[in-house]
């Protein structure tokens, strides 16, 4: 695994940016909601929270593969709360994230091992938390809270 990542960020008009992430993968518009821009795709805001959901569900995938389960299809849903600062700035003031397992927990023999460690294998969320606090939060598809 590559030890950079590198994306470039283009401006296009008022607060729409082209979003290219390289390799080959497909560049993605990038907009500030109104009234600054035109809502024309995701925010910066949406953007970190897709990132840390992602890679917090693609952690949970590892941890539960480490012990050679495969917990199925989930759904994260993450976020961003949004406030301002001391000096009145935005910011991003907290993250929650929500992991739906659409498998019952009780096929997962390890699920609880997995669980106590799939945080720790996660890059994107790990570093995000040393400055913005979350809330990792992971339910059955009949809503019981597991972690």
């Amino acid at each position: 695994m590559s030890n950079e990542v590198s994306v470039s960020v283009t401006r296009q008009d008022k607060y729409r940016f082209l979003v290219d992430f390289g390799s080959g993968l497909t560049p993605t518009m990038a907009d500030e909601p109104p009234p600054l821009g035109d809502g024309a795709g995701p925010s910066p805001s949406h953007l970190l929270a897709a990132a840390v959901a992602n890679c917090l569900s693609a952690s949970l995938v590892f941890a539960n593969a480490k012990f050679k389960e495969d917990p199925g299809a989930l759904t994260a849903t993450a976020t961003c709360e949004i406030g301002r600062n001391e000096r009145n700035r935005l910011r991003v003031t907290g993250i929650k994230v929500t992991i739906t397992l659409r498998a019952p927990p009780e096929g997962l023999a390890h699920l609880d091992r997995a669980l106590a460690q799939f945080e720790d294998f996660c890059t994107v969320s790990q570093s995000v938390r040393t400055g913005i606090p979350l809330t990792v939060t992971v339910k059955a598809a009949d809503g019981r809270v597991v972690k």
